[in-house]
């Protein structure tokens, strides 16, 4: 009896896992065709172009190797660029993560504004804070390292003000205890606990920023990618190519030399 009751839920779980899979199946499908429908999408359409996505290739997977002289400086400004934009967010997101934390302002006026304005410079996107800079400013690296000191001040500060918000507080008690003040509690309580984070944030922002940069040059910001827009509208994939095996490299090279650091410092 007990045998014959166990069999028959497990026969009625199979079935409803089985109805449960068909529905999920149907609705995702359902989606997509809703999707397809609404934006006008035409696979037809892209499955006719494959001649030109072949010839496109074709001239892509012969670097041209002769052009890599011409890109030793570009790589090295565009390097430049993402070191002093890394350097100078981080040093301005040190005092803005404190600012947009309760721990270390016990304001949370303060912090919410902070906080506020913080989230607004994450919410614009570089490539369109590059274009507003170059409007404003002018084209060249001076403008691209702007726009990534920006960026790497709000994504920093973020990452900083939430490990501190989750510190030892015994230190604080302490500092407090002795009557100190906000400054001398930040200094003596907080930073010790978070040298760590900050090194550990600075090169993630320097990897972020190497493969950012790369693409600032498309609105004139500087570095390489003004180099690669250019091929492209010539036309010159086998430029292209290269190019992007030089980035490709460079951003290897810092993924390593970062994980490397990271690791070290865990």
């Amino acid at each position: 009896m007990i045998l014959s009751r166990q069999r028959s839920f497990i026969a009625q779980s199979v079935h409803y896992q089985w109805y449960k899979h068909f529905f999920t199946i149907v609705l995702i499908v359902l989606v997509l065709y809703t999707s397809m429908h609404v934006s006008e999408t035409n696979f037809t359409e892209l499955l006719a172009n494959t001649d030109q996505m072949g010839a496109f290739l074709q001239k892509l997977i012969h670097p041209d190797f002769s052009y890599v002289p011409s890109l030793i400086d570009p790589l090295i400004r565009t390097f430049q660029m993402s070191v002093l934009a890394t350097t100078v967010g981080v040093l301005l997101a040190i005092p803005l993560a404190f600012l947009a934390t309760t721990v270390a302002t016990q304001n949370g006026i303060v912090s919410g504004i902070v906080r506020f304005l913080l989230n607004v410079i994450r919410t614009i996107p570089n490539t369109l804070l590059a274009a507003i800079l170059v409007s404003m400013i002018g084209i060249g690296e001076g403008t691209g390292t702007l726009t990534l000191t920006i960026f790497t001040a709000g994504m920093v500060s973020q990452l900083l003000y939430e490990s501190i918000e989750t510190i030892d507080r015994l230190p604080l008690e302490a500092a407090e205890s002795v009557g100190a003040n906000k400054l001398k509690t930040a200094v003596w309580a907080i930073w010790p606990q978070i040298i760590r984070p900050v090194l550990s944030y600075s090169f993630y922002a320097l990897e972020v920023n190497i493969r950012s940069s790369t693409v600032l040059g498309y609105v004139g910001a500087g570095g390489i990618g003004i180099i690669l827009n250019s091929s492209l509208a010539l036309f010159k994939y086998d430029r292209v190519s290269i190019i992007l095996i030089a980035i490709f490299l460079m951003v290897v090279l810092v993924d390593a030399l970062s994980e490397y650091f990271r690791r070290k410092l865990a």
